[in-house]
């Protein structure tokens, strides 16, 4: 299962609160978080990228895109030996972020281009996992960055990256995010409105029937 959302949504939190759902009813799980930037070099280039160290090549959509789908295809040998060996795998970002995050930096929306290039690159040349669900964490892009500039204040050396701090972005990156999930990009997509208390039992139970 597949967590998404904007910066500041709240994926981390509830990926925790989940996984202690599923423990507590009896379910082998284990969580995976993209990017890993540490234990991938591609994730590393791109975090690098996004706070000014590489140059242009933040500026193009498409080769960040690439960045980011090597990650997982490096971890997708991994993710199979998970899904086998366990009942849940909580990915925390995974196929849909790369495509949501680039459609809406190219002003496109989630039946355009760019989200048909990343399926076609991830899923049909690098063999990445199809997640069986996914969960759309919708929050607010002002919710959202609120979060993520209080979690910027109060952990050191995590500042913003430009994603992160581009208003215009971010509120896009929601509406292509909320065409993935309406139109059933990749596999079944569940909406939760994360913006206030997220009912996090209720979701654990229902992943286990």
């Amino acid at each position: 299962m597949v967590l998404e959302g904007l910066d500041g949504a709240g994926k981390h939190t509830l990926t925790d609160r989940l996984l202690a759902g599923l423990t507590a009813r009896g379910a082998r799980t284990t969580t995976v978080a993209f990017p890993r930037y540490d234990a991938d070099v591609h994730a590393q280039l791109a975090r690098d990228a996004l706070h000014g160290r590489l140059g242009d090549l933040p500026d193009s959509v498409h080769g960040m895109a690439v960045l980011f789908a090597l990650d997982r295809r490096d971890a997708a040998e991994g993710l199979r030996a998970a899904v086998a060996a366990h009942d849940v795998v909580v990915v925390d970002r995974y196929v849909a972020s790369n495509a949501a995050y680039g459609a809406a930096r190219l002003h496109q929306d989630a039946g355009g281009e760019f989200v048909a290039w990343v399926a076609a690159l991830e899923v049909d040349r690098f063999a990445v996992p199809v997640p069986a669900r996914q969960l759309l964490l919708d929050v607010p892009q002002a919710v959202a960055a609120e979060r993520a500039a209080f979690r910027a204040r109060s952990e050191p050396g995590r500042p913003r990256d430009r994603y992160e701090v581009d208003a215009g972005l971010q509120d896009r990156t929601g509406a292509v995010y909320r065409g993935l999930a309406a139109a059933g990009w990749l596999s079944p997509w569940t909406v939760v409105d994360g913006a206030g208390a997220v009912d996090a039992e209720a979701l654990a139970e229902g992943l286990l029937q």
